[in-house]
């Protein structure tokens, strides 16, 4: 499998696209873009960190500088989470799927 490089910019724009349709999946920006799903996620994940890992929405001793920035933080991480214990079902899934013989 060949591993495309993007140019910074076309990653920042990208996850402004996704941000920008709040309807839109991020398969179906992906799709549109001609990137992997995966691809642009990990872009979306890194943009995130960046936001939210950034001191001018965290205060002095680096946390959230307002509860509702710390109910968004929490809620990103459990989503972050849910979305790894999903992808590992699937994966279990499919891997027993493949293992049946009917």
């Amino acid at each position: 499998m060949v591993m495309k490089h993007y140019p910074a910019e076309f990653k920042k724009d990208a996850v402004e696209l996704y941000r920008s349709r709040p309807g839109a999946t991020i398969k179906q920006v992906a799709v549109d873009l001609g990137v992997n799903t995966e691809t642009l996620r990990n872009w979306i994940r890194a943009a995130d960190g960046r936001r939210t890992g950034s001191h001018a929405a965290l205060g002095a001793a680096g946390e959230p500088s307002s509860p509702l920035e710390a109910e968004l933080a929490a809620a990103r991480k459990r989503i972050r989470e849910l979305e790894e214990e999903r992808d590992i079902l699937r994966r279990a899934a499919k891997y027993f799927a493949g293992e049946t013989r009917w």
